[in-house]
């Protein structure tokens, strides 16, 4: 599986980083920490054989059509959870977001041989930041529990980046225009 993300500028990174972190000493769960995932909003979930096969696009939409990815500010406002397992933050979907997730979709959706998880699509897409992953009841709880003095925040949306998972690894990524 490979995920096309959102990361963020260095102040709201440092602040969703140290989430990450209050929720793993929270619940004994350092999954992310231990991954060493950083913090992101995932745009598309991908599989596909080859990687290789995903790079043309990826730089096609982020190198020759950068006047229409540019960088952007986004409201995050909520704790939630994926039962049983995920603990994340959650945005306002603003226009900003939107566009920015229909256009990645747009670049990958006819790529012959990928295949485009259904949750990343237009409309059935939930934007989260998780905060916690590969939880456990007890460990969901005591997450769950240490968040509950979260205040909204916003941050800035400054690279996008394309990623293997399990384990982590960045594959590419490309700053966005101010």
């Amino acid at each position: 599986m490979y995920l096309v993300s959102a990361y963020f500028d260095e102040t709201s990174n440092k602040i969703l980083e140290d989430y990450i972190k209050k929720v793993a000493l929270a619940s004994g769960n350092d999954f992310y920490i231990a991954n060493k995932v950083p913090a992101h909003l995932t745009l598309l979930a991908l599989e596909v054989r080859r990687v290789e096969e995903l790079i043309p696009n990826f730089e096609k939409l982020t190198l020759q059509d950068n006047t229409k990815l540019k960088s952007g500010e986004i409201s995050i406002v909520t704790v939630g959870q994926l039962m049983p397992r995920v603990l994340y933050l959650a945005p306002y979907i603003n226009e900003y977001l939107f566009d920015l997730q229909a256009r990645v979709y747009e670049a990958f959706k006819d790529l012959p041989g990928v295949k485009i998880s259904s949750y990343y699509k237009p409309y059935s897409w939930l934007p989260h930041i998780t905060i916690g992953k590969t939880l456990t009841a007890k460990q969901m709880l005591r997450g769950v529990e240490v968040m509950q003095d979260f205040r909204s925040l916003n941050g800035k949306i400054v690279k996008i980046g394309l990623a293997k998972v399990n384990p982590h690894e960045d594959v590419r990524s490309v700053n966005l225009f101010i």
